[in-house]
């Protein structure tokens, strides 16, 4: 299984922004991460200094968002739709991006239902509520 740790996770999203800036050949992997990125140029700083990148705290007491956690929800959201997984996601997911005519903002309402789902998890000690999961989704969808 694959399981990198936070600094390979930031050297990778720097990486992709080097590569996009020096137009260099990406994996596909890398070009759905660049995708992600050019939605995101608030993150072009922090992505230009891998340095810096490795070194700064983004604790939740800090009360900024951490770039590198967003951009790999956007990735962990895309192959959920690509793959159907959990089972629901691509419908609800479709659903919600028609009513708000936007992938992206979408997007990140599924984000906030991923994450609702992984702090509810963790805090009750039981495993992901994938149906919780697909439910929340759809309730935003038919708002």
């Amino acid at each position: 299984m694959f399981n990198p740790s936070s600094d390979d996770v930031r050297r990778f999203f720097c990486a992709v922004f080097q590569k996009q800036r020096a137009n260099e050949i990406l994996t596909p992997l890398e070009i759905m991460a660049g995708d992600w990125i050019r939605h995101h140029p608030e993150y072009e700083d922090v992505l230009s200094d891998v340095d810096a990148a490795l070194a700064r705290d983004y604790s939740v007491d800090s009360g900024q968002t951490n770039p590198f956690l967003h951009l790999s929800m956007h990735l962990s959201i895309d192959e959920q739709i690509s793959i159907d997984q959990p089972p629901g996601i691509r419908a609800a997911a479709t659903a919600l991006t028609l009513k708000l005519d936007s992938a992206h903002e979408a997007q990140h309402e599924i984000m906030e239902c991923l994450g609702e789902m992984i702090w509810n998890a963790q805090r009750s000690g039981q495993p992901l509520d994938a149906l919780a999961y697909i439910e929340a989704v759809q309730r935003r969808a038919a708002r």
